[in-house]
């Protein structure tokens, strides 16, 4: 298991993936690319990420449908979505994008330091996950060894 955490950015325009990068490239994270929703949820079959930056507007399946797919998966319902989305677009985008699991909801054009702070928090928190699941997988092997070890003091000759 690698220290970097993973990043999924989900947008069918090169330029937004492109800024995106280039916001994020600071945090020293994975970053994943997906053109499409269709990509997003075959990227998350095979990986695990902290956080998903999921563009509403996009042809074929949109984000919201993108999202409920992911909150439907056991494996995925966990990962914390942020929207990200027109200025301009519908009021009820945020309604809609909180109703299919979204954390939050930026309207584009965003200020690079708030996604990148906000980001940076669903990281921390994923690196403290993945690290408290490691010590409670450790503390279950050190209880099966001590169980082991008391069952046979009990046996005795």
């Amino acid at each position: 298991m690698g220290d970097k955490a993973k990043i999924l950015l989900v947008d069918d325009r090169e330029e937004n993936l492109i800024a995106l990068e280039a916001i994020l490239s600071s945090l020293d994270q994975e970053l994943v690319r997906a053109r499409s929703g269709e990509q997003a949820l075959k990227a998350l079959l095979t990986d695990e990420y902290a956080v998903i930056l999921l563009d509403v507007v996009m042809p074929g399946m949109d984000g919201f449908e993108t999202a409920r797919d992911i909150k439907r998966r056991k494996k995925t319902r966990d990962v914390p979505i942020i929207f990200l989305t027109a200025v301009n677009s519908d009021p009820d985008y945020a309604f809609r994008g909180y109703a299919a699991g979204a954390v939050d909801f930026i309207a584009k054009p965003f200020d690079p330091w708030v996604l990148r702070a906000k980001v940076s928090v669903f990281v921390e928190l994923h690196n403290k996950n993945r690290q408290l699941r490691q010590q409670a997988a450790l503390l279950r092997e050190q209880a099966a060894l001590l169980r082991g070890r008391l069952g046979d003091s009990d046996e005795g000759p």
